[in-house]
Order: C-alpha cells, then structure tokens, then sequence
C-alpha cells in the first residue's frame, strides 16, 4: 500500500485539465478583500468551504426553521438539514457539469448563515425595523464579513449574496448559479415531505403536473429536477432547467405557499413569532449594552447591534430568552 501527496498546485492543475469552460478555475479567483499565502494543500475555494463548515454561524443552523418552528419530531427538516440537501444535490449537479465542486460547496454550505430565527416569518418581522427588505443574504455577508469575519474569496461571498431568486445581478458564476437551483429543488421536495408527514397535504392534492414530470415525491423528484438542470445547461451552455420542468416548480412553489407556507391555520405562529421578535428587538434596543460582547459590534450603530444578535439567534435561544424576559416562571 502506498499513498501519494496531492498539492493545492496539482489540484490547480488538474482543475485547469477536466473543468468545463464555464467553471471557475481557483487560480483565476478575484482573491480576497485581506491578501494570505496560499495553503501548500487546499485550494482557495476548498480553504472557503472547511472555514464555513467550522464558522459558529453554521453550527447554528441546527436549530433553525425550515418550515416547521422549533420542530420536536426529530424527522423534519432543519435549516442546518436543508443546507446539507443543498450542497449534496449542488455538488451533483456541479460533478455533472464538470464545474467547480469546492466552489460550489463552499457556497450551498454558506447560504443561508444569515438566516433569522422561525425562518422566512423571522425575516418578515425584522423587516419591520428597517427601511428595505431585511434578507438573510445579506446578513450572511455581514456575517462572514464582520461579525465572523473569514476572508472568504470574491465568488464564494459572490454566490451567497445572489443564492435568492429575488436578488438581481443573479450570481457572476456557473457555480452560484447552481446553488439556486440546488436550494429551491432541496427545499420544494424536501418541504412537501415534511408538509405530509405533519398531515396538512396529501400525495392525492399535489399538482397532477408534479406527480406526471417527477414521479413520487421524494428521491425521484430530485433526480428529475437535477437531470433537467443538466440536459438544459448543457444544451444551452448556461445554468438553466428544462423550462417544463421550471413551468411545474414554479407550479409547486405556488401550491406550497397557498396550502403549507400561508396557510391560515398558519397566521397564529406566525403572530407568535412576530411577538417574539419584536419584544425582543425592543428589549435590546432599550439598552444595547445588554447585548454580550462576544456578539457585538461597538461601531456599529444601536439597532444594528440588536438586529445582528436577535438575526443570530436560534429558535429554541430566542424562545427560551423570551420566556424569561417575558414570561418568568410562576407567571401564566
């Protein structure tokens, strides 16, 4: 038995050899904003990707909402889960393509940091402190930027601002491109799933289009969804679906948010969490010096502050805090 050591240099140039022309090559990275010398083993996007995968941002991912607030079924998807199916099926879909995979990881692995507590609804009630859309994007730059800051390279940064479909310029690269594919087919098979295992839909009040395209859900949609990135991008030579297949998700998405995401048995959580978040936020803004000093930043101003610990709050923290402050024990 005998081993043989790979060097960032021969993984440099072996990504030259077998990537696609559309990929990304690390030797042509716009670099970072703080110039360090090369690692002898890694290349800069694999050094990106294991410094997220340590970051204390995405520990925390592990209690945070996908769908379902501070699920105690052990079965539902987390929003540290749903990161994990975005970068397994965004590596798929990278391999396929001959693309980036380090890159592409690095990016599924760090797109949804900036993610407040209870999910989307969390970022809707942090919304209201601000005078534009707070976006958990954005925060993740923050994040890695500023409060965790990791020097992380021009495309990785790149690829977590643009992973949303709302945000425009889309991602610069291929491989950006392809974790926002990755996240909606992750969190569209993986949501129905969870949306049937709680009972609120049933395989029979899915969409007859998904059911005929993808088959059941599960695995086999995913692979579906994955094949048709695939035989678009190639036929078209950019990160794109068959547009059928786009036609029936964006069908699906429709369908998710009237029967499972906004749903009415759904507004009393959802008034919950703006409790929460709010009582919270104006908890510390009455007195930021409450904030632990781990957690912020002095310069910053006082609602920045706030938003920054509330926002990296995790469910089960921001409701046990609430609690306390809020309803104390002995009191109903």
């Amino acid at each position: 038995m005998e081993f043989r050591r790979r060097t960032r240099k021969e993984a440099e140039r072996i990504e030259q050899e077998l990537l696609a022309g559309a990929a990304t090559l690390s030797i042509h990275s716009r670099g970072r904003a703080t110039r360090e010398a090369p690692d002898p083993y890694r290349t800069d996007f694999e050094r990106d990707r294991d410094r997220i995968l340590h970051s204390k941002a995405f520990r925390r991912l592990k209690h945070k909402t996908q769908v379902f607030i501070n699920p105690e079924d052990d079965h539902f998807v987390t929003r540290l889960t749903h990161t994990l199916q975005v970068t397994q099926i965004g590596r798929s879909i990278a391999t396929f393509l001959s693309l980036n995979e380090p890159l592409t990881e690095a990016i599924c692995l760090g797109h949804d940091v900036g993610h407040a507590p209870f999910g989307h609804t969390g970022e809707d009630a942090l919304t209201d402190y601000v005078e534009w859309e707070w976006l958990h994007s954005q925060q993740g730059l923050r994040i890695f930027n500023v409060l965790e800051p990791l020097n992380l390279t021009w495309e990785v940064l790149d690829g977590i601002r643009g992973h949303s479909w709302k945000i425009d310029p889309p991602p610069t690269t291929a491989e950006g491109m392809v974790c926002r594919f990755a996240d909606r087919i992750a969190y569209l098979t993986h949501d129905v799933l969870d949306a049937m295992r709680a009972g609120i839909i049933g395989e029979s009040t899915l969409p007859a289009s998904a059911i005929i395209r993808f088959g059941e859900p599960g695995s086999p949609w995913i692979a579906s969804m994955i094949e048709a990135v695939i035989e678009e991008s190639i036929a078209t030579g950019r990160v794109d679906m068959e547009p059928d297949c786009l036609e029936i998700m964006h069908e699906l998405r429709d369908f998710m948010f009237d029967r499972v995401y906004l749903r009415p048995e759904a507004e009393a959580h959802k008034r919950q969490v703006f409790t929460v978040i709010h009582e919270l936020v104006d908890y510390f803004l009455d007195d930021p010096s409450r904030i632990p000093d781990t957690y912020r930043v002095a310069d910053a101003g006082a609602l920045t502050q706030v938003i920054d610990y509330v926002a990296g709050m995790t469910d089960r923290y921001a409701l046990r805090l609430h609690d306390s402050l809020f309803r104390p024990t002995g009191t109903d």
